[in-house]
């Protein structure tokens, strides 16, 4: 399948599709970091279309954090949902790793794109040191079942201060910490990718109830 539009690459399931997930990378990564290769790898294997792509920003440079407007990137966050979503039938799974996980959000607030499930990877609560600065303010127009998967020793928020966070989200949450990894969600000794697809699964389970 072709998926030069959005930058992304699909990894396939044998078999038809139970669904679709669309993962995108943090602000200094890309399609091709190792944690969205695992995810993308697990969904596949549990029988998903699993997505992984580069926002505007990264397609325009190869490194670097991001440049332009955050807007640009949101507008490739809908047109990347909406090429995935004609790809096959079922449910519908977004999310990405921290700064690409917090515009999926914002798309998804805003209703700028209609998802099943979102999955957050290190969800910046706040700038590393800055917890005044708090990045929370969309998370109460969230209306769809949200997983956050997150390090017990991230900077960028404490599991207190996600669990904050994740109070303010309107619908059904699942927090999956993953005892001593940091913003890298890095784990010698937990298997983070299914974690979270298991979180993932409960939580869309728990909505055709």
């Amino acid at each position: 399948m072709n998926l030069d539009q959005i930058a992304g690459i699909a990894h396939e399931p044998s078999g038809t599709p139970a669904g679709v997930v669309v993962l995108t990378h943090g602000a200094g990564g890309n399609r091709d970091s190792p944690l969205l290769q695992r995810l993308c790898d697990e969904w596949a294997a549990r029988g998903w279309l699993a997505v992984r792509y580069n926002l505007p920003y990264r397609r325009r440079r190869p490194k670097g954090p991001p440049s332009g407007s955050a807007a640009t990137d949101r507008a490739g966050i809908v047109e990347a949902i909406q090429v995935c979503r004609g790809l096959t039938d079922g449910p519908l799974i977004a999310g990405g790793h921290s700064y690409g996980g917090r515009q999926t959000s914002m798309v998804v607030a805003a209703g700028e794109a209609s998802v099943d499930v979102l999955t957050l990877f290190s969800y910046p609560v706040h700038p590393p040191g800055k917890p005044e600065r708090p990045r929370t303010e969309h998370l109460p127009d969230i209306t769809v079942p949200t997983v956050l998967t997150h390090g017990t020793s991230d900077p960028f928020g404490t599991p207190a201060e996600l669990r904050d966070a994740a109070a303010l989200i309107s619908a059904p949450t699942e927090i999956v910490e993953i005892t001593g990894a940091r913003h890298d969600l890095g784990s010698k000794t937990l298997d983070v990718p299914a974690l979270a697809v298991d979180a993932a699964v409960r939580l869309l389970q728990g909505q055709k109830a």
